[in-house]
């Protein structure tokens, strides 16, 4: 098949979830299809090579078509001002960003020229640029409502819990209209898929699961525990950032008031100044940025994952789990994945619980070790890559049959 692929970014350098699940399935569907790429690019960010993302898509794509792009930096005060326009717009924030007359020419134009056999939209975001959805398959890594109507419930005031209920009534909005518009909308969970059916009211949908890379986090067989915990997640992302303020505060001290000398590693680009100030604690590491997070897998007892807001599946917990690392959520943190509570995952969901199921992990080494086996065999039976593109190419030849539209 010929297929349009569009993107808000390349997918190097790899440091979030959804470009990780994007690159490993392009990278696969790349070995017997013909890929075009579109995506912006900073253009700011040249060095003497032109910029890593455009420079590395040959590895996943045919053709690549760069669109300069730089979204208002959230430190700007410019953003304050896009902030307040978020206040009389009809379209959230987080969608207004990604809007380019650049983009939308580029694809203009390619429709123009190719005939393609499937266009993807990656995110809901892209399809701001586009003008007719009536024939793309949506690739939806989240539902973005329910994360702006989780920002909601757990804002830290009055006016931004009232600020995130209205972006997520916006979001809402515009979320339905884009997926009633595409022709197939594919999940990453069944949970997802069943949620946008009974919010959106669309039935045109897929699911294809989340999968991992297994020879490449095979923990090596001379590493050993140096730390306790480990959370590895972008710190520059409000759900993470939020997570790990409500472990600090409110899980944290419970854990140390039975082991004082507990250790933590916050693994993730860009942490904001109020995680950075943690590493004032000796026994608190805050990486930023790191070239490779499998290490700090391998060194860990246990990978946790405090999320309250957030959505689609977590890439985080399956590779913590083929690198033989065992996992404490809450149930979002974990939402969508096929796991059960007590054999391949610890599950606690507030502050109390979770120090309790990290406790019992901390300090029995059998039930770490079960729990281990029990997740590699999981993953390995059924989670591969290359599996889970063949659900996504199946996605793809179902959005091309016929198919009575949903008002």
């Amino acid at each position: 098949m010929k297929l349009l692929w569009v993107k808000t970014d390349f997918l190097h350098p790899t440091t979030r979830g959804g470009q990780i699940r994007t690159l490993e399935m392009v990278r696969q569907l790349h070995r017997h299809h013909e890929v075009h790429y579109v995506a912006f690019h900073d253009d700011s960010k040249h060095d003497a090579n032109g910029t890593e993302g455009s420079r590395r898509s040959s590895e996943y794509c045919s053709f690549a078509y760069p669109v300069p792009h730089r979204p208002i930096p959230k430190t700007s005060i410019r953003f304050a001002g896009q902030l307040a326009s978020g206040l009389v717009s009809s379209l959230p924030v987080a969608g207004m960003r990604w809007r380019s007359q650049a983009m939308r020419a580029t694809i203009d134009d390619l429709l123009s020229k190719h005939r393609f056999d499937a266009k993807i939209c990656d995110f809901l975001f892209p399809s701001i640029n586009i003008g007719d959805l009536s024939d793309w398959v949506l690739f939806q890594h989240n539902v973005e409502t329910v994360i702006w109507e989780r920002h909601a419930e757990s804002g830290r005031t009055p006016v931004h819990r009232a600020y995130f209920q209205l972006q997520a009534k916006r979001m809402f909005e515009w979320e339905k209209s884009v997926c009633q518009t595409a022709a197939h909308v594919v999940a990453v969970s069944e949970a997802d898929e069943k949620t946008m059916q009974n919010r959106f009211g669309i039935r045109k949908t897929s699911s294809v699961p989340t999968g991992v890379d297994l020879e490449y986090f095979q923990r090596p067989s001379d590493t050993g525990v140096q730390r306790d915990l480990v959370f590895v997640g972008s710190m520059d992302w409000m759900p993470n950032i939020d997570g790990m303020r409500w472990f600090l505060d409110e899980v944290f001290p419970l854990i140390r008031s039975k082991l004082p000398a507990c250790s933590l590693a916050i693994v993730g680009r860009n942490p904001p100044a109020a995680i950075l100030s943690e590493a004032a604690d000796p026994l608190i590491t805050v990486t930023g940025t790191v070239p490779d997070v499998r290490p700090f897998l391998w060194n860990s007892a246990l990978s946790i994952v405090p999320l309250r807001v957030g959505g689609g599946t977590r890439l985080k917990i399956f590779e913590a789990m083929a690198a033989g690392t065992p996992v404490v959520s809450t149930t979002i943190g974990a939402e969508g994945l096929p796991l059960r509570h007590g054999e391949t995952i610890r599950i606690g969901d507030f502050g109390g619980h979770f120090a309790n199921e990290c406790l019992l992990l901390l300090e029995d080494r059998a039930t770490r070790e079960n729990m281990t086996q029990d997740g590699l065999a999981l993953i390995r039976s059924k989670f591969s890559w290359e599996q889970v593109t063949r659900s996504f190419e199946h996605a793809l030849l179902a959005a091309r049959k016929p198919i009575s539209r949903t008002a």
